[in-house]
């Protein structure tokens, strides 16, 4: 029996997971649990980076006075694009910064006057989002050079929890290359093009690759615990990468990773880098086991998040589960939005956004948390079909129906939509997809299993997929024609 603790961390909090493993099942079982709230000071939006390693170690403590047997390694996952900045004694130099921090606000365009946008497209494969790492860095090097200059080492966020725990430095390769300038072909740091923005490239540290060793737990870390100096795990870091990984498809499939952010698209075994993958946005992010991520990042259940702070703070939220039901009995098709207009990053007051976006295209105002909720809900699901129909012209295949994983899949109504939209089944689960692919590095590299493909047959048989079958296919063609009317407008 291998015992392995994965710990995922996303935007909104982590968790951390038990992994058992018997060599014929996985067994996936949450042990510890936290919340992950930014910080707002002086002007900018921040991590608590050092209360996320305090959880870090509580967590790995959990697992260790659980009673479940000796923990064989530890695997982190984060999400992509945020780093921290060290310095030549090894110690942090400030909080890194939120990727929804205005500091980048203009950066990307800045960006773009000194290389093209093509050029770069051609380079990285990468879509281009305002909070790619490549415009926090120039931000920091408009704002604050003297920042830079002290600089050791960038690490992205799981790299540099894992340089906390070991003192251990590397870049993993799945979150390296969603920062903007790793180098497509070489799968490396694109140096060159550092260079043309007057970018640091002295602090990029060596990449590797997920499923390999990555330390021990330092003595001082180990003694804080009360545990001995466990092996820890380089995964794919990147938690859409381990999600993907995790997917239980056979041969050609299409994705959704569904949570905070929506990531759908397909594994390819060379980047698709065109102009058609250009104009429409697309990305080709690294994968475990030599795969690409042709896919699409899409706003998400964010939108969700975004109400419930503001309805919190109003005092009408009821929760998830309640708002999901009263969303069920909401007129439907009333308004649609764009769920990746940029206006949605992080406003200050999230449902009065969405209701602004309606009124100025000439929809009616959804003035309810319950046409709100059906409002995102419908407009993801439409977003979903564009976003899939899209994967498949470029990568040249069809899709029978679409795999999701992730918290999103425990959201039915959503999941619902999604197979009406698309008009194909929608094959649901895990829903802890992210903590399962990070377990299947871990095997990987401990020699427990041979490949992704063989970690995907455990995972099919190790858990149960909910279907959905598509309804209603005439009502969702129509919206989809009004939805594509809206996005246009």
């Amino acid at each position: 029996m291998v015992i392995a603790l994965a710990v995922d961390l996303g935007a909104s909090g982590g968790k951390a997971f038990a992994c058992r493993f018997d060599g014929r099942r996985l067994e996936v079982r949450e042990i510890y649990r936290f919340p992950n709230d930014p910080v707002r000071a002086s002007g900018h939006l921040h991590w608590d980076i050092l209360r996320l390693l305090h959880e870090l170690k509580q967590a790995i403590g959990a697992a260790i006075h659980s009673h479940l047997g000796e923990i064989a390694s530890i695997g982190i996952d984060t999400w992509a694009v945020d780093f921290g900045l060290v310095d030549r004694h090894d110690e942090l130099l400030g909080n890194p910064y939120h990727y929804r921090d205005e500091q980048t606000q203009g950066v990307m365009e800045a960006v773009l006057e000194i290389v093209p946008r093509d050029e770069i497209f051609a380079r990285t494969g990468i879509q281009f989002m305002p909070l790619n790492t490549l415009y926090q860095l120039y931000a920091i090097k408009q704002r604050n050079p003297s920042l830079l200059d002290r600089t050791e080492m960038l690490l992205m966020i799981p790299d540099l929890l894992q340089f906390f725990l070991t003192g251990e430095h590397s870049s993993e390769y799945t979150n390296a290359s969603t920062t903007q300038f790793l180098n497509i072909e070489l799968a490396d740091w694109d140096v060159g093009l550092l260079e043309q923005l007057n970018l640091p490239t002295h602090l990029l540290t060596e990449i590797v690759p997920p499923a390999t060793p990555a330390g021990r737990l330092l003595r001082s870390v180990a003694a804080e615990i009360g545990s001995c100096e466990i092996p820890l795990t380089t995964v794919a870091s990147h938690d859409t990468a381990s999600a993907v990984a995790a997917v239980p498809a056979e041969g050609e499939f299409a994705y959704l990773s569904c949570g905070t952010w929506s990531l759908l698209g397909t594994e390819v075994s060379r980047p698709i880098v065109d102009e058609r993958t250009l104009g429409w946005n697309f990305t080709n992010e690294g994968g475990i086991g030599g795969a690409y991520r042709l896919l699409k990042n899409i706003m998400g259940l964010w939108l969700i998040e975004g109400c419930r702070r503001r309805w919190e703070r109003d005092g009408i939220w009821s929760g998830y589960e309640a708002m999901t039901i009263v969303a069920s009995e909401a007129t439907p098709f009333r308004s649609l939005i764009d769920a990746d207009d940029p206006r949605f990053l992080n406003p200050p007051d999230m449902p009065g956004e969405i209701a602004a976006s309606c009124r100025e295209s000439g929809q009616l105002v959804p003035e309810t948390p319950a046409a709100i909720i059906r409002c995102v809900l419908e407009s993801l699901a439409l977003t979903y079909r564009l976003v899939l129909e899209r994967t498949e012209q470029l990568s040249g295949r069809h899709f029978a129906g679409l795999h999701v994983v992730g918290g999103g899949t425990r959201n039915t109504l959503l999941m619902q939509f999604t197979a009406n939209a698309i008009q194909r089944p929608v094959w649901s689960g895990p829903a802890e997809a992210t903590a399962v692919g990070n377990l299947l590095a871990q095997l990987i590299a401990a020699g427990r299993i041979s490949s992704v493909a063989e970690g995907r047959k455990l995972v099919r048989d190790s858990f149960p997929l909910a279907i959905f079958e598509p309804q209603q296919t005439d009502v969702w063609d129509a919206a989809y024609d009004r939805f594509l009317a809206v996005r246009s407008s």
